[in-house]
C-alpha cells in the first residue's frame, strides 16, 4: 500500500498543473542586463536589456530607459513601459557608469538587490567608461544577444588574466570587509565592446583608478587568482629603434606560488611578498641562447616584472587602496595593531613597507631552437 502511495505522490508531483497563474515566456520581460548611469544634468537613469520572443519581432532585443531617484522605483517605470511581466531574478550583467563611480556611497543604490530575493546576486558588476546607454543600446549583428555576449566577454577575459570577474555577491563581501577594497571589470564601446582591465575603487566604492590589461594579471598573481596567462617584457641592451620592437619577450604562466610574510615594526606593517613562476616562453623577438644562458634571461625577466609588480603596489598606496587584500593577512598575524587602524586600512596600508621579490623558472622553450 504505502509503495503505491509513494508513486501517486511521485506522478502528482511531475504532472503539469492548470494554475491560472501559469504564464508563457511570451509573456515576459526577462530582464538579462540592468544599468545604471548619470544623465547630462545628474539625474540618475537605469537601463533594463531583455530578449523578445516574439516571432514577428524583427529585434530580437528590447532596451529600456528610466530616470529615478532608486534601483526599485525604476522597475515599476520599466513596468509601465513593457509588454510583459518584468522578471529581474535572471539578470546576467550589472553596467555601472563611471560617472556613477565617481561618487562616494554609490554603492546604497544596489541596496535592493540584496534586499530582494528575487534578484540574482550572480550577475557579473562592470563599469563602463562613457555613456552606459551607448553599451544597453548597442546591437552587434555578428554576436549572440548582447547580454550573452557580454557574460562571455568579462568569463573569457577573466580565465586570460586581463580582468577580475566580480560578482554582485562579491562585491558586497569587498565593500564590507575592510581588509580589501573593491575592483570590478571596466569595458568601452568603440567600433565594439571591449575589456579595458579592471577599476579599482576605495573602501567606500569612489572609482581610484584604471588598471589597464597588464597591471590586471599582475593584480591577479598578487591576489592568488592565478589562471593561465600570458605576460610579456621589455628586456634592456637588446634594442628598441624603429617601428619593429626587438626586445620584447612573452611567456605563459600556468601557475604561481604566491606567499606573503605579515610583520609590525615601528608602528608599520611590513609586508614581504615572494613570487615564485614557472614560465613557458611563447616569444622572443632578439637573438639569445636560451640553453646556454637561461639563467641570464631569467635574472633579466625577474628584474623587469618586479619593477611592474612595485609600481602597481605603489599606485595602490598612493591612492589609498588595497585590492590585493593584504589587509587580511595584516589582520590575522597582527591583529591587535591593525584593531587599531581597521576603519581607515586605506591610510595605514599607504604607510606600510612592502619587500617584493620575483623568482622566475624557464621550464619550457617551445619547440623551435
Amino acid at each position: 500500500m504505502k509503495r503505491w502511495l509513494t508513486l501517486g505522490l511521485l506522478v502528482l508531483l511531475f504532472v503539469t498543473g492548470c494554475s491560472s497563474d501559469k504564464i508563457n515566456v511570451e509573456d515576459l520581460t526577462l530582464g538579462l542586463m540592468l544599468g545604471m548611469d548619470l544623465d547630462q544634468d545628474n539625474h540618475m537613469v537605469y537601463y533594463l536589456s531583455s530578449p523578445v520572443f516574439n516571432k514577428e519581432a524583427k529585434k530580437k532585443n528590447e532596451e529600456f530607459g528610466h530616470k529615478a531617484e532608486t534601483l526599485r522605483q525604476s522597475m515599476s517605470g520599466f513596468d509601465a513601459m513593457t509588454t510583459g511581466l518584468t522578471i529581474r531574478g535572471k539578470v546576467q550583467v550589472m553596467l555601472i557608469g563611471k560617472r556613477v563611480l565617481q561618487h562616494p556611497d554609490w554603492f546604497r543604490l544596489l541596496d535592493v538587490a540584496y534586499r530582494d530575493a528575487k534578484y540574482s546576486v550572480n550577475a557579473r558588476v562592470v563599469a563602463v567608461d562613457g555613456p552606459v546607454s551607448e553599451i544597453i543600446n548597442f546591437y552587434p549583428l555578428d554576436k549572440p544577444r548582447l547580454p550573452l555576449h557580454m557574460t562571455k566577454l568579462i568569463d573569457t577575459a577573466n580565465r586570460r588574466g586581463l580582468t577580475v570577474k566580480t560578482t554582485l555577491q562579491e562585491l558586497h563581501r569587498q565593500m564590507y570587509e575592510k581588509g580589501i577594497t573593491p575592483s570590478i571589470s571596466e569595458v568601452k564601446k568603440n567600433k565594439a565592446v571591449v575589456v579595458t582591465g579592471t577599476a579599482v575603487l576605495n573602501d567606500r566604492g569612489k572609482y581610484a583608478e584604471l588598471l589597464k590589461l597588464k597591471e590586471t594579471t599582475l593584480l591577479l598573481i598578487l591576489q592568488k587568482n592565478v589562471k593561465e596567462m600570458n605576460v610579456s617584457v621589455e628586456i634592456p641592451g637588446k634594442g628598441h629603434g624603429g617601428p619593429i620592437r626587438k626586445n620584447i619577450i612573452t611567456f605563459r604562466i600556468k601557475s604561481a606560488k604566491t606567499k606573503i610574510k605579515t610583520k609590525y615594526v615601528q608602528d608599520r606593517f611590513q609586508f614581504d611578498i615572494d613570487i615564485k613562476l614557472p614560465i613557458a616562453l611563447s616569444e622572443r623577438l632578439f637573438p639569445f641562447d636560451v640553453r646556454k644562458e637561461g639563467d641570464k634571461l631569467q635574472k633579466a625577466i625577474d628584474e623587469q616584472l618586479k619593477r611592474q609588480f612595485e609600481q602597481v603596489i605603489h599606485s595602490f598606496q598612493k591612492h589609498q587602496i588595497d585590492p590585493i587584500g593584504l589587509g587580511l593577512y595584516a589582520r590575522a598575524h597582527e591583529y591587535e595593531a591593525y584593531k587599531k587602524v581597521q576603519e581607515h586600512w586605506g591610510g595605514a596600508f599607504a604607510k606600510a613597507d612592502v619587500k617584493l621579490s620575483v623568482k622566475t623558472e624557464i621550464t619550457d622553450m617551445g619547440p623551435v631552437k
